[in-house]
């Protein structure tokens, strides 16, 4: 077997170790930050615990596939909990005594109709069908689309998806807001199916209606949380990876990939790096896979005349949008926010040009997200007080700055974050909010930049418009170097932990030689936990 770097100890970096070093192969995992996870860490203060990047737990069927593949269970790894409601979505007082309370969308698609029901009478027909579609549409990508290493194109000539081209066809070169909108009228309908296009990092009006799968997903199965939050999850992948034989070395900055030119063509040869110290080191590697930000792997470890995807490439693509991360521990009881909650503009378009159209700025005001972990989970929090989770999406754009302890940010980030929260304090109903905030931390573009390396300091990376999802977005593996491959946010599937996992599979396809379009098997195994023959 290899010698196998992974540069990177994000979910993918930590979940594609753990799969080759438990398909045999020798694996060193080289992180930059003091610590793993990436994208998905934690900030601890004053007795909060804050997950700064993501907080739903969607598409269970491959978190309970990545670990079956690394020979357990997701019941062994994680507690979960069904969020019921999954979330509530609120509007901004208009002053008149039109109704504008907010909308509580429950768990389960029983009352999910129910709900819709109520907003748009005899809207239950459409629901129904837009739900299945979603359903079929999400079941068609897992199996012949998410896992698919796209090195043999005959796997998309299967007869299902023959069949089902027509309907793809339309779904493909349709935009998901008027998909959505030419089935209901109500306003908050329409934002509810629209919306799961920022988790993928895209403007809804720009997102193919493939993604109205995201629906079946929220609104069909559910969501969950992860007790301990999603740390949890990544302390759990990193441990898996150590178990099956991985080594991670943190504060291990890789300053370029290696290479050999050779008969048959250039090959990498292993990679190198600066401590902590500043000492420099070689790691040699047969197979090299950066899970770090895919940018900054071509265009700043490999030379020009190595890059499959130059500076030309990124100049012509879309970055998904930049994020204001705002941590909050406040005191006393917020019963008026559920574990998730959406806060969403009248004015969507507006919104919406402002992050992705021609004069970047921050919206004001912002469709902006808040968690609230400590409705589910007393571990986040100390006794008496709140945990609050702010995200709201902007430009990707590192000129807004840093964020910082306590309101010490840059004035743009700071500014976004004062706004979110007379924003929540209002619509919310909690006027005494700011008031009751003992802890701030906030998260700009130019952290994420100098933290993860993200291209524009985007938050999730290149955005899911159709000429950047499944076979157009940047694949897996180099076409310039042998032996090394990509897994992440940035490369195929695409963003989301969900899709990191996947990432780190196609890998794994990639180096075993497996053309196969859906999820691999299960490797058997003996009743002591050992792989059968």
């Amino acid at each position: 077997m290899s010698r196998v770097v992974v540069i990177g100890a994000g979910v993918a970096g930590l979940a594609t170790a753990g799969l080759l070093a438990r398909d045999g192969h020798e694996v060193v995992v080289l992180e930059k930050n003091d610590r793993v996870g990436g994208r998905a860490g934690t900030i601890e203060r004053d007795g909060f615990r804050f997950d700064s990047g993501p907080s739903w737990y969607l598409m269970p069927e491959v978190f309970d596939h990545f670990f079956e593949m690394m020979g357990t269970s997701t019941a062994e790894q994680l507690d979960l909990i069904r969020l019921d409601p999954g979330y509530r979505v609120f509007r901004a007082p208009d002053g008149t005594d039109a109704d504008r309370s907010p909308v509580t969308v429950p768990a389960g698609r029983e009352q999910v109709t129910r709900l819709f029901e109520e907003l748009e009478p005899g809207s239950t027909a459409e629901l129904d069908s837009y739900l299945d579609s979603a359903q079929h549409a999400g079941a068609m990508a897992q199996k012949y689309f998410l896992y698919n290493p796209f090195t043999r194109m005959r796997s998309l000539l299967a007869p299902e998806v023959l069949r089902a081209l027509p309907r793809l066809a339309t779904l493909l070169g349709t935009r998901l807001q008027s998909f959505a909108a030419r089935r209901f009228t109500h306003p908050v309908v329409r934002q509810i199916l629209g919306y799961p296009a920022v988790f993928l990092g895209t403007d809804p009006r720009s997102a193919p209606a493939m993604y109205h799968l995201m629906s079946a997903l929220d609104l069909d199965q559910g969501v969950s949380y992860p007790q301990g939050g999603f740390w949890r999850v990544i302390e759990r992948i990193e441990a898996l990876a150590l178990e099956a034989g991985a080594r991670i070395i943190t504060e291990a900055n890789v300053t370029g990939i290696r290479t050999q030119d050779g008969a048959d063509g250039t090959r990498v040869t292993g990679v190198g790096w600066v401590d902590g110290a500043g000492s420099s080191h070689i790691e040699s590697a047969d197979v090299v896979v950066s899970a770090a930000d895919l940018h900054h792997t071509e265009t700043t470890l490999l030379p020009p005349s190595l890059q499959t995807y130059p500076e030309s490439w990124w100049a012509r693509r879309t970055s998904g949008p930049g994020g204001v991360l705002v941590m909050l521990g406040v005191r006393g009881a917020l019963p008026e926010l559920p574990h998730h909650s959406l806060f969403f503009t009248d004015d969507w378009d507006a919104n919406f040009d402002a992050i992705f159209g021609a004069a970047p700025t921050v919206p004001d005001p912002a469709s902006i997200y808040v968690c609230r972990p400590s409705a589910t989970d007393p571990e986040v929090a100390p006794a008496d007080h709140e945990n609050l989770f702010v995200l709201i999406p902007v430009p990707a754009d590192v000129d807004l700055g840093h964020g910082g302890p306590d309101g010490e940010g840059s004035p743009a980030i700071e500014r976004a974050a004062d706004a979110a929260i007379d924003q929540v304090a209002t619509w919310a109903g909690i006027p005494d909010l700011r008031d009751r905030i003992v802890v701030r931390e906030t998260k700009g573009p130019a952290d994420f930049r100098d933290d993860y390396h993200s291209w524009h300091g985007g938050m999730l990376g290149p955005a899911h418009i159709l000429s950047q999802s499944a076979m157009f977005r940047a694949q897996n593996t180099s076409k310039r170097v042998q032996g090394l491959f990509y897994a992440g946010a940035t490369t195929a599937p695409g963003v989301g932990v969900p899709m990191c996992l996947i990432s780190a599979e196609i890998v794994l396809k990639r180096i075993r030689g497996d053309h196969s379009p859906g999820p691999l098997p299960v490797p058997r195994t003996s009743p002591a936990g050992t792989e059968a023959s």
